[in-house]
């Protein structure tokens, strides 16, 4: 009988975490304020890892905090203290400084090996087994004989979906370089993103307007997945801890999907049109099949996502003896078949199309900026954001 792999989802925030919750994953990482690779996202405190394992607990969702950049002789007593309060709260640790590793031995924590390390080979794999680690993210550029290989030494984890870096697994110093902030202490700005020009040694000068030539396609495996069951790894991994909830909500239900059945090539294909509805810069099929190509390069700085969202306003009032929501529009206008997301943090997110609204108890097709309205909605929270989904 095949073993069970875990999906694994990111939670930026509350609203991601339960959005992940809901749509189907078995675990969850996210990060604190301090030494984690998404420096820049909202993140969590060590206050909210309370409510984070309740929330987790209802559902038997396992818990990984994220401690992977490199540390400083100064912060080491620090990382101890996030260490040592969080414990009840998680599973594992996801690092990749030795420190940290022995800080969590230490206290009796699980710790995963971090990708950061490029763990890329047996000899390497069976040298972070002695150390104690229960598990490790394998570096990015292996395909499935190697993933195979390793995977039969202690169990592994490599990430199925989402952004990829251009450099060796995300080890780079282009942004320390130029901006004096550290990929590798979780502040990357991205630059790697954007269009470049050429000089040549006379001083003439080329845009290079083809392709933007440092960064590469998002990863996209659902159309192998199957290759990558067999692959005996324990966890498939989603990137995307600066993502939205919407991101979260489609992407892991097409990789629960997928890992519960084997997928029709129809089933396969509609949720790559699903795929692509939310945050991607095209998709790649990484190192897995084969080194990438030119092919595997982005013709985009952000994203090419067929739909947006836009912020409407926040639920005033919910009557829940008659379904209705009140809302004040802050923005934007609304209308009968407009396709709404519901975000909160404890709702996570709700996808609705709108059937029914009252201005003083008369029914209205179209309402806009500073009207007041009762729309027919699914259950929600005062407080909940409203957001009108945008085809582009």
């Amino acid at each position: 009988m095949a073993h069970k792999i875990e999906l694994l989802a990111p939670a930026g925030d509350f609203e991601c975490l339960v959005t992940a919750i809901n749509a189907g994953a078995d675990a969850v990482y996210f990060g604190i304020a301090d030494f984690n690779m998404r420096a820049r996202t909202k993140n969590f405190q060590l206050t909210d890892l309370p409510k984070v394992a309740r929330l987790c607990k209802l559902r038997k969702i396992k818990k990984y905090l994220t401690l992977n950049t490199i540390v400083y002789d100064e912060e080491i007593k620090k990382a101890e203290n996030i260490i040592k309060k969080s414990k009840p709260f998680i599973d594992a640790v996801i690092c990749s400084d030795i420190a940290v590793m022995l800080l969590c031995k230490k206290y009796k924590v699980d710790f995963f090996v971090s990708t950061q390390c490029s763990i890329s080979n047996s000899k390497t794999a069976e040298f972070f087994k002695k150390l104690g680690a229960k598990r490790i993210v394998l570096a990015r550029e292996l395909n499935l004989n190697q993933i195979k290989k390793i995977s039969k030494i202690i169990p592994t984890e490599i990430f199925i979906h989402g952004a990829m870096c251009v450099s060796v697994s995300g080890r780079c110093f282009l942004s320390e370089h130029l901006y004096k902030q550290s990929a590798n202490r979780g502040r990357c700005i991205q630059q790697c993103r954007r269009y470049y020009n050429v000089r040549d040694d006379q001083g003439q000068e080329l845009r290079v307007s083809n392709h933007h030539i440092f960064s590469a396609k998002d990863l996209c495996t659902l159309p192998f997945i199957e290759k990558l069951k067999k692959s005996g790894v324990t966890s498939f991994k989603i990137e995307g801890r600066s993502r939205e909830p919407e991101y979260v909500d489609v992407v892991v239900k097409a990789y629960r999907k997928a890992l519960d059945k084997k997928l029709t090539k129809q089933e396969i294909e509609d949720e790559l049109k699903e795929l692509n509805k939310v945050y991607t810069k095209g998709f790649s099929s990484g190192f897995y099949l084969g080194t990438p190509t030119s092919d595997d390069f982005s013709d985009v700085q952000s994203s090419k996502a067929e739909q947006s969202k836009q912020f409407i306003g926040k639920i005033k009032h919910y009557y829940s003896n008659i379904s209705v929501g009140l809302l004040k529009l802050s923005t934007g206008k609304l209308k009968i078949g407009d396709d709404i997301f519901i975000i909160g943090k404890t709702t996570g997110l709700i996808k609705y199309k709108i059937t029914s609204m009252q201005i003083n108890h008369k029914e209205v097709i179209e309402v806009k900026k500073s009207e007041e309205v009762g729309i027919k909605l699914p259950f929600c929270r005062k407080g909940d954001e409203i957001y009108k989904v945008i085809k582009r």
